[in-house]
């Protein structure tokens, strides 16, 4: 496979992964992190890390709206819930150090 065709995979992967989750807004950031190790916040990090790398300047704010596809405050009004002793208990046990 060539390196073009590759990345056109990577990329319409990516954004069916942003689609996905999108639409699981039932999927609590800390529900991903302590089974996965990241949650949409890693990976917005990582787009404006990617953007950065290609001297592209990116705020975080303008990588989560790409992410979470509204603005990061809209989508916390929305759906974010308050997060359980039990989920914090195990986020401090499981806390990635990305």
């Amino acid at each position: 496979m060539d390196d073009k065709t590759r990345t056109e995979l990577e990329a319409a992967a990516f954004r069916r992964l942003l689609s996905h989750l999108g639409q699981r807004t039932d999927v609590q950031n800390i529900d991903m992190m302590n089974l996965a190790g990241f949650c949409r916040n890693c990976l917005s990090n990582w787009y404006r890390e990617a953007a950065e790398e290609r001297g592209i300047e990116m705020d975080k704010e303008t990588s989560r709206e790409i992410v979470y596809g509204m603005p990061y405050s809209e989508w916390k009004d929305k759906f974010q819930t308050e997060a359980t002793d039990a989920q914090k208990a195990a986020f401090e046990v499981n806390k990635p150090a990305h």
